[in-house]
C-alpha cells in the first residue's frame, strides 16, 4: 500500500483518503514476523499494473524475517496472466509448474 501500489486498488479498498494506520496494516511488507507461513511469489517484469518491487519488498520482508520462500520473476506477462488460461488449461505458464514443484516441496500436496 506504499509507494508502488495500484492507486485503483488502493482506493477501490480504502477510500480515497483512508487513515496511515490502516494504511499500514494493510501493506503486506510490514506485517511480516518470523510466524508468517512459507510463501510462494511470482510477478513479471511487464506487469505495469502492479510493479514488481512490491513483491520484491515482501521477499525482503520474508528474508529478514528468516521465513523460507521461492521468488520468481519472469520476463514477460502482462498483469493478470496467472488466471489467463482456462480449462483444460492448455497453456498454462511456468508458474504453475514451479508452485506446485515448490508445494510439494514443502510437503503440502504430493
Amino acid at each position: 500500500m506504499g509507494e508502488y501500489t495500484h492507486p485503483g486498488s488502493k482506493n477501490n479498498l480504502l477510500g480515497a483518503n483512508p487513515p496511515s494506520k490502516l494504511v499500514k496494516l494493510l501493506s503486506n511488507e510490514l506485517q511480516v514476523t518470523t510466524h508468517t507461513p512459507p510463501c510462494f511469489i511470482w510477478t513479471t517484469y511487464e506487469d505495469k499494473t502492479v510493479p514488481m518491487e512490491n513483491s520484491l519488498m515482501f521477499a525482503e520482508a520474508l528474508r529478514k524475517n528468516q521465513v523460507p520462500f521461492d521468488f520468481h520473476v519472469y520476463q514477460k506477462g502482462d498483469h493478470g496472466m496467472g488466471l489467463a488460461d482456462k480449462p483444460p488449461f492448455a497453456h498454462p505458464h511456468p508458474w504453475a509448474d514451479d508452485c506446485l514443484f515448490w508445494l510439494k516441496g514443502q510437503g503440502f500436496v504430493k
